[in-house]
């Protein structure tokens, strides 16, 4: 009888640990590492010839929203078939749990403008087989998984379920009692498994309140009291465990690192603080969150930044989804359904305001945009100009040349917005910081518009291999143990004998990113921009493998990491 399941012969192997590459065969049983050095053919039943290429650790994944997609997606695309093998879900506080049926549909329209998620895709896709937290964490394990799914506890949920919707949504303060029941909402959802907490903090007088609820109102989150955070972060600190991801923008810094550093010391546990970002023309900005950094661990603060690492820009079309809610007078012309929608943009009386209140934090000035798909004959003749071209064509001012192009499309025009973080030597400054998680995919979210859940494949192809930014070792250290380790993910994150086999096996020198495709394969008949890999020979999941040659096999070994781990 064989000693193991599965034997990877001959392999490059690039553990996690940052220790020097080596050649070896790597064997495993029931789901995890056995073995690695010198296995005989004939010691396993099933053997995988890796000579030639790595054999490095799944990768994991901080900043998905896959709440809803995981139940009609077990792989978790894009992430899936760019080697994550772990994801956290439950970010920025937002997600499905606790909540009364009666508050489901509004659930699912808060996704649908602030993350960009069908909600005909929520609705035919999702069980909505629970009420509570764990009643949630039980669901979950209970749907199939091809790659494995950590927990965070989203604090939106808990705000509305304890203060009620209307108070919630007016940014009342919890009373004592109430925080208590906050505190203890919290304690037993981490009891079923939750791995610590999420939010998102963008105060509506703040400068970059960009992602607002489906009706333009801030979310919870925006509205919740540093109290609140404080009583959460006790939590942790009586607990002495869980993780926390949060996004806080108030416009002034000192301000925002004063309240990390606070949440931190009350809780002495990690936090990774989102997002730190290069912005091609304000370098100041990335540069002095990269010096908080490391200041904070200076003084042994255990606080992260989530860096934007890939160059994905956005694909958007005013139907859908908007850019622009930093501007009041922009945010109100774009609620509504698409027809409302359509005739405010149409509307000659807004112009004046939208043209004299152009948005600051999108991701590329106005003019700058790309008409990629233009949807009429008459649209035609701007197609891959920029605003700017098009508007000296037409003799018009970038604002009305780009709201007249959408609207003579219905809103259906597709315009793309280049990343602002297109300077390969501001990548590196924050790439060269230890402190540093790679990201973000936003995965799950903005499927029409985003495919940033390329970024592991993109650290390899352009940030080790082209750039030479990092060696291999590092990378796979940044990618997989690093987050792991942050936020909780026991024993995963590297290839050592005794740990889940969670395992790439792949092809670096033609390892690549596949160009942009549109496939209709959501609920509802929904459709999203995707972007896939190759090179992928042989992806591995708790022992099982899930991809070979760059294709799903439609085998499920994933697991709900209760606390952090399977078992």
């Amino acid at each position: 009888m064989a000693s193991f399941d599965l034997v990877i012969r001959g392999g490059t192997v690039v553990d996690g640990t940052r220790i020097p590459r080596y050649v070896a065969d790597v064997a495993v049983k029931d789901g995890r590492v056995a073995a690695i050095g010198t296995i005989a053919a004939h010691e396993a039943t099933r053997s995988i010839d890796a000579h030639g290429l790595v054999v490095a650790p799944g990768f994991v994944d901080l900043h998905t929203h896959y709440d809803a997609q995981l139940f009609w997606d077990p792989y978790c695309t894009l992430s899936g078939w760019h080697g994550v093998t772990s994801a956290a879900i439950g970010n920025c506080g937002f997600g499905f749990a606790p909540f009364e049926p009666e508050m489901r549909e509004r659930a699912m329209l808060t996704m649908t403008r602030l993350e960009a998620i069908p909600k005909v895709s929520m609705e035919q896709g999702m069980p909505w087989d629970w009420v509570t937290y764990p009643e949630f964490l039980d669901s979950v394990e209970r749907a199939p998984k091809a790659i494995n799914i950590l927990p965070y506890v989203p604090v939106g949920p808990l705000l509305m379920w304890v203060l009620g919707f209307e108070d919630a949504k007016a940014g009342r303060k919890p009373t004592d009692d109430e925080h208590r029941e906050i505190a203890r909402l919290l304690d037993e959802a981490m009891d079923a498994g939750g791995c610590g907490w999420s939010a998102q903090r963008m105060p509506p007088w703040g400068p970059a309140s960009v992602q607002r609820d489906y009706d333009g109102t801030p979310m919870v989150t925006d509205l919740m009291h540093d109290e609140t955070c404080f009583e959460l972060a006790r939590v942790l600190g009586r607990r002495n465990e869980g993780f926390m991801q949060m996004l806080y923008v108030a416009g002034d810094p000192s301000m925002e690192n004063k309240f990390f550093e606070e949440v931190s010391t009350i809780s002495r546990r990690p936090i990774l603080f989102n997002v730190v970002q290069a912005f091609d023309t304000r370098p100041q900005i990335h540069r002095r969150q990269l010096k908080w950094l490391d200041e904070c661990h200076q003084r042994g603060l255990r606080i992260y930044g989530q860096g934007l690492t890939t160059d994905a820009g956005y694909s958007f079309s005013f139907d859908e989804w908007n850019m622009f809610d930093d501007v009041e007078c922009w945010r109100e012309a774009t609620l509504g359904s698409k027809e409302e929608r359509l005739a405010k943009l149409s509307d000659p009386a807004r112009r004046d305001a939208l043209r004299n209140n152009r948005p600051v934090t999108a991701t590329v000035a106005i003019e700058e945009m790309v008409i990629v798909e233009p949807q009429s004959p008459e649209t035609e003749p701007y197609r891959d100009h920029t605003v700017a071209l098009a508007a000296e064509k037409m003799g018009k001012d970038p604002v009305d040349a780009m709201l007249d192009i959408a609207v003579a499309d219905g809103l259906d025009t597709v315009f793309f917005a280049m990343p602002p973080n297109s300077r390969i030597d501001y990548l590196r400054e924050i790439v060269d910081n230890p402190y540093v998680i790679f990201g973000v995919s936003d995965g799950g979210a903005h499927t029409k518009f985003l495919t940033a859940g390329r970024y592991p494949t993109e650290t390899l192809t352009k940030v080790v291999r082209e750039h030479e930014m990092l060696s291999l070792e590092e990378a796979h250290w940044r990618l997989s143990a690093l987050p792991a380790m942050l936020a909780g993910f026991r024993d995963r994150g590297n290839i050592r004998e005794g740990a889940p086999a969670d395992i790439l096996v792949y092809d670096y020198d033609n390892l690549a990113i596949e160009p942009i495709e549109l496939v209709h394969d959501l609920p509802g008949g929904e459709w999203r921009r995707v972007q896939r890999a190759r090179g992928y020979r042989h992806i591995l999941v708790n022992g099982e493998v899930t991809i070979e040659d760059d294709r799903e096999l439609q085998r499920f070994p994933g697991k709900l990491l209760r606390h952090g781990s399977a078992s």
